[in-house]
């Protein structure tokens, strides 16, 4: 109607001289502005009225937001898990088990917890140690919330079990009522679901390092934090856990473009704004690997180089793993994309970087070279000032029998600015074709006297970097001794 009014009008006007003519192109013109109004509106009523699919809109009762600022009251706790036997001169943070203890108790309609594996018991790890009773204790809840006896739906994306990893904690959850669906990352992407994270009531979130493995507890060194009574943040990782749940079902494969349901406002660029413990904050989740992140979903890589390029004073990085290459490809492939960040920021604006790296019987021999490389960064005259430590969680003779424990699994990084709490390990791996997320915190803009994110875990970083259990890498440290030959009972 539209392009045909517009031709009838110059028509009229071009071969109008006065008289009736003028009078034909003033009656068109007031025919043809009737029409496009009502067009108008005839087009917003269809709108209106279109099917919510046609729209896009979300099909798990959650949408893109149209702005970006949270009124929820947001509490934020940084949590740990300290092994068994290790003490330090101040205080903890309150522990990972307590807090998994909190949120179950919390739920009231749903829990979603995406995970890699799960060992909560003695059984599952061929061990008999009494400290198993904490995971022990958080599988019996979970299986009294799965049960009919409550209202709460429980549902679990995991790491499609491999080889003979155990698999009877999730077989007692789905008989229980639990809801399971086992995601195959191999198949997807060529490596796994290594997110570990929880949502309660689409309100309360935890997200950190550790597994869902009585270990994770008691025996190995965690950290995370729970967030409560923010939906605005539960609703965003609630996104990330369905695109799992998503692949978890038979026979589906990663769209080629994640629907409008699955996209995120909230990033690097425009993190969502929000009250963390009364503190204006902003915060946004990043994922990875890019196959899995929907519209606006800052990839968990870029989360990390952003954080390090806004540094002005230091960034402190605490990771099991640090290693620029992909460390399960063959052939084998160099990646130093956040190795370049760090030397690049050392160099340019005389960052202090600081690593804490952990060090243990299953560290690989090949990520050591390339951490001396980055200690040798280290020249006072050119303000270059790159430190690398290793930490270790001695063992006592009983604990050497408990596999894979004793170990620093922390997985988050500290800058004058920025909190970043993540679940990933620092190799190519894990951001190119391994499932991960992290929570990154901003309240630099904060005037309050209390303790921000950043200031907690700079403390718990600083904590360990002057603590006994931290040795200054060098050319001459022996990695075997320190690494595999511990043979004291306690520091």
């Amino acid at each position: 109607y539209f392009f045909a009014c517009t031709f009838s009008l110059l028509v009229a006007l071009l071969t109008s001289v006065g008289g009736p003519a003028v009078q034909l192109y003033k009656w068109g013109l007031f025919t043809c502005l009737t029409t496009l109004l009502l067009a108008v509106m005839y087009l917003q009523s269809m709108y209106m009225h279109l099917p919510t699919s046609v729209l896009d809109s979300p099909t798990h009762g959650f949408s893109v937001s149209r702005h970006n600022s949270c009124t929820d009251p947001c509490r934020i706790v940084l949590v740990e898990s300290i092994p068994e036997g290790m003490e330090f001169n101040c205080s903890t943070n309150p522990s990972i088990f307590q807090s998994w203890l909190n949120l179950i108790g919390e739920a009231r309609s749903s829990l979603d917890i995406a995970s890699f594996y799960w060992t909560l018991s003695n059984k599952d790890t061929h061990s008999d140690d009494p400290t198993a009773y904490q995971g022990e204790r958080i599988l019996k809840e979970l299986i009294q919330l799965s049960s009919n006896e409550t209202a709460v739906s429980v549902r679990i994306a995991v790491n499609t079990p491999q080889g003979s990893q155990p698999v009877e904690d999730l077989n007692i959850l789905m008989q229980a009522g639990a809801d399971v669906r086992k995601v195959n990352m191999r198949d997807l992407t060529t490596g796994v679901l290594h997110t570990k994270f929880w949502i309660v009531d689409k309100k309360h979130i935890y997200i950190g390092s550790a597994n869902m493995d009585w270990r994770s507890l008691t025996q190995v060194k965690e950290l995370g934090v729970v967030v409560y009574n923010c939906s605005c943040l539960a609703a965003d990782l609630e996104k990330i856990f369905e695109a799992y749940w998503y692949l978890g079902q038979e026979g589906n494969t990663i769209p080629s473009h994640w629907p409008a349901s699955y996209a995120t406002s909230y990033n690097k660029e425009t993190p969502l704004e929000l009250q963390f413990n009364g503190t204006s904050s902003t915060a946004y989740l990043s994922s990875s690997p890019p196959s899995l992140c929907a519209d606006g979903r800052t990839q968990d890589l870029q989360a990390i180089l952003s954080v390090i390029d806004d540094a002005r004073e230091f960034v402190y990085v605490a990771v099991m793993n640090y290693i620029p290459t992909l460390e399960y490809s063959h052939p084998k492939r160099y990646w130093s994309d956040i190795d370049n960040q760090l030397r690049r920021v050392a160099y340019e604006r005389s960052v202090r970087v600081r690593l804490l790296i952990s060090c243990w019987s299953h560290s690989q021999p090949s990520m050591f070279p390339f951490l001396r490389s980055l200690a040798a960064v280290q020249d006072r005259t050119s303000k270059l000032d790159i430190e690398v430590k290793l930490f270790v969680v001695p063992p006592t003779s009983s604990q050497k029998n408990i596999p894979y424990t004793r170990v620093n699994h922390n997985k988050y990084m500290v800058t004058d600015k920025v909190a970043y709490i993540g679940t990933s390990n620092w190799s190519g791996d894990y951001f190119v074709n391994t499932a991960g997320s992290a929570l990154v915190v901003n309240q630099t803009a904060t005037l309050s006297t209390e303790l921000t994110v950043q200031e907690q875990v700079q403390a718990v970083f600083e904590r360990d970097w002057d603590s006994p259990y931290s040795t200054s890498l060098t050319q001459h440290t022996d990695i075997k001794k320190l690494c595999t030959e511990i043979k004291y009972e306690k520091i």
